[in-house]
């Protein structure tokens, strides 16, 4: 027999979204233990920008005038999922989530606001325009106290540096949320820095776990049951060499704990798996650093292959368009990092709203050969080396569709998600401005360089190559994509983002540097008017 060193009714293994099932356990009256591998709080979710939720006709929808059924939502995501897993279960998980959210209203912790975002998948019966999107509301971020020491830091901290925002917002809100409402039962327990190294079973049952805390092993026991919410394994290379999730370790958006730990503690004790290879695929904007970032929010340019053609829907939803840069791939067409073409109408930086991590001096990205820009396309595709005559008529195409208002090519356009930022228009690539190119690739992380990153592969989730050219005379590389998160609304030159429920306008002395500097001159603040990313003008 197991000797045990800590015994409780419920053990959850992670602190992002599975913070949700620790709550509910707690609040029913369980003893409760959470354990988490690293030194703050919060997984992958504390990156989200957004921290959205997919519930159709939650109460918070209802408040805000929402006529949808759970019948047409249900159409809908079978129309999408179709059989590949249980009817079921997709039935639990569409008709669960509104009593989720009106559980979690019933505690004043937990406060939610509409986010107009389109159903991903507009093209299929009852995709709704105005989306069944829901988000924390952002919150003070003095209303945690001590907490916030232990939760985890928004990108442009964690990897730039930067201050603390003042606000949590998205992912942020939500985990410090949970955060809040856990400390206030006394029977439930957290532990950082504490790893899952094995699932106890008996007789045929799992009923603890041994973890390794401070370089010592300890049992703790179940009575009721273990919650393995520990992301995926993104971060492992190893493991995504043998289950074929394609990028770099280094371009994911997953938080650093992400290993696999309790996929390889499941599979050790006899669990089943299933789509291991799949993650939540981004394309990726490369920065300085030579790490990728995920990016979204393109109003502008496009995706070129190695030959110079365009191939891709740029303004699709982010992860189906991950998913066709790798299919791409997997057909020797498009090799990671690919460019994305633009105009300098808006200056050097590419028309990217939402880069997740704040962007760095225009400069730096040049110095790191990133961006490069030409008089000519002739000259452009020289320093990207595609063929000038392909990438000259490619450009030529895709401003006389522009001029149409028609992509007979891609259908960028054709759905309310792809009017969503930038109202489904054309822009016109001007043969009299400059041309700038910038890399990119898929991945669970983005940069300007774009490549493929997953987020949370393993289990049910799966990265995905992403691509994003821009319509300009300027290249820049796309890299890896990074971790989920909503599009922040920032200007052109800013270097923090913001949330989606906030706009601020570039700071004074950010702007006169960068008009000094020739670039985003006469900078305001982004309100995004058009309805399709503009061509390369």
């Amino acid at each position: 027999m197991t000797k045990w060193d800590e015994t409780c009714d419920v053990l959850a293994v992670g602190s992002g979204g599975g913070l949700a099932g620790a709550y509910t356990a707690a609040r029913e009256g369980l003893d409760v233990i959470v354990i988490e591998a690293t030194d703050k709080y919060g997984g992958t979710t504390a990156y989200s920008g957004g921290g959205g939720m997919w519930f159709p006709c939650n109460a918070v929808l209802r408040r805000g005038g929402d006529d949808d059924t759970i019948e047409d939502a249900l159409e809908y995501y079978r129309s999408v999922v179709g059989d590949r897993t249980p009817a079921d279960v997709q039935e639990a998980y569409v008709r669960g989530g509104a009593g989720l959210i009106d559980y979690l209203e019933e505690d004043s912790n937990f406060e939610f606001q509409i986010l107009p975002w389109p159903d991903y998948f507009g093209e299929k019966p009852k995709a709704r325009a105005s989306g069944r999107h829901i988000v924390p509301k952002p919150m003070n971020a003095k209303k945690l106290g001590v907490l916030r020491d232990s939760l985890r830091s928004p990108l442009a901290t964690e990897r730039l540096g930067e201050e603390l925002p003042a606000y949590l917002v998205g992912g942020q809100s939500l985990i410090g949320r949970f955060l809040l409402a856990l400390s206030t039962f006394a029977n439930a327990a957290m532990h950082l820095n504490t790893t899952l190294e094995e699932l106890v079973v008996e007789d045929g049952s799992v009923v603890g776990a041994v973890v390794e805390q401070g370089g010592r092993r300890r049992t703790i026991r179940a009575r009721r049951g273990v919650i393995l919410a520990a992301g995926g394994f993104e971060q492992n290379e190893t493991l995504r060499a043998e289950f074929g999730v394609p990028g770099s370790a280094l371009d994911t958006m997953g938080c650093p704990g992400n290993l696999g730990k309790a996929h390889q503690a499941a599979i050790a004790v006899g669990a089943d798996t299933d789509l291991m290879g799949e993650a939540w695929w981004s394309p990726g904007l490369t920065h300085p650093d030579g790490r990728s970032a995920f990016a979204l929010w393109f109003t502008g340019g496009i995706f070129v292959d190695d030959n110079g053609r365009r191939f891709v829907n740029e303004s699709a939803p982010y992860d189906r368009l991950g998913r066709s840069v790798i299919e791409h791939m997997r057909a020797r067409k498009v090799t990671t990092p690919y460019w994305m073409i633009y105009d300098n109408r808006e200056g050097a930086v590419p028309p990217v709203k939402a880069p997740n991590v704040p962007m760095a001096q225009t400069e730096q990205y040049v110095d790191a050969g990133l961006w490069k820009s030409a008089q000519t396309l002739e000259d452009l595709a020289a320093q990207i080396d595609v063929p000038a005559a392909e990438l000259v008529q490619t450009v030529k195409r895709f401003n006389e569709s522009a001029a149409t208002g028609v992509d007979t090519d891609f259908g960028r356009g054709d759905t309310a998600y792809d009017r969503a930022f930038s109202e489904g228009l054309h822009r016109s690539y001007r043969s009299t401005k400059d041309r700038f190119t910038l890399p990119l690739s898929v991945s669970p992380t983005s940069g300007p360089k774009v490549v493929y990153v997953p987020t949370q592969p393993g289990g049910c989730s799966k990265p995905t190559v992403r691509r994003l050219p821009d319509c300009t005379r300027r290249a820049t590389r796309w890299q890896r994509p990074a971790g989920l998160r909503i599009p922040a609304v920032e200007t052109r030159s800013e270097r923090a983002c913001c949330s989606v429920t906030w706009l601020h306008s570039t700071s004074r002395s950010r702007r006169r540097k960068d008009q000094t500097a020739g670039v985003g001159k006469g900078v305001r603040p982004c309100r995004v008017r058009r309805r399709f990313p503009c061509p390369v003008g």
